[in-house]
């Protein structure tokens, strides 16, 4: 599932005609740079709102089904259980499609440390000095088993595997998946995995030149 529904806000006038998923970092949209991690998958799902008929003719033609948030966005845990049909799965991976990344697969390495027995959620977290550009103070705390808790230290990389059965419990139409997250970490079942390579936000519009500067190793 690649979230991609936003208004872009931060972004500007650049997302004033353009949906953020199809501004280009060295000559590609963001959003091939997020499909890139989920190559393979047996089934993609898009989620859509602001300027989504962009984004649908875009990914027209391809393998990629799409959940469109009309008539209002719903949100990152609204927007993830609109698309459980189209999902087809009680365990997905999701990814925000506003970042790059320049290191291994965030996707093959949260798959390879995946456990279920133990795991509700399993995040990719960013070492701050990892981060390019990003000046907040962080999400999580890891322990030493990769137990997660909130609190400043990495940076949550917008990249997860979730199982996603307590989305049912929440009444709300439109939520945060830091909703479900709550309940997964007081039950001590939310997981993270430091990233050993760069990631940097392109939220704003000064991320579009340092992510291009990262991808030419120039962090």
């Amino acid at each position: 599932m690649l979230f991609a529904a936003g208004f872009g806000t931060r972004m500007g006038a650049l997302t004033q005609d353009c949906p953020k998923p199809l501004i280009h970092v060295s000559g590609r949209p963001l959003l091939d740079h997020a499909l890139d991690l989920v190559a393979g998958a047996p089934r993609i799902v898009v989620n859509t709102h602001y300027k989504g008929d962009q984004i649908a003719a875009y990914l027209a033609g391809r393998d990629i089904l799409i959940s469109d948030e009309q008539p209002e966005v719903l949100d990152t845990g609204g927007g993830l259980r609109l698309a459980l049909p189209l999902l087809g799965a009680k365990t997905v991976i999701t990814t925000n499609s506003d970042a790059v990344w320049a290191g291994p697969n965030p996707v093959t390495m949260l798959a390879e440390a995946w456990d279920p027995e133990k795991m509700d959620a399993l995040a990719i977290v960013i070492p701050r000095d990892r981060a390019v550009g990003h000046k907040g103070k962080g999400d999580f705390l890891l322990d030493a088993d990769g137990r997660i808790a909130r609190g400043p230290g990495g940076i949550y990389g917008g990249v997860q595997i979730l199982k996603t059965g307590g989305l049912d419990a929440i009444p709300d139409k439109v939520f945060s998946l830091n909703r479900l997250w709550d309940r997964m970490l007081a039950d001590g079942r939310m997981y993270g995995l430091d990233y050993p390579g760069h990631w940097c936000d392109v939220g704003h519009p000064e991320g579009i030149a340092l992510a291009e500067r990262m991808l030419q190793g120039d962090v």
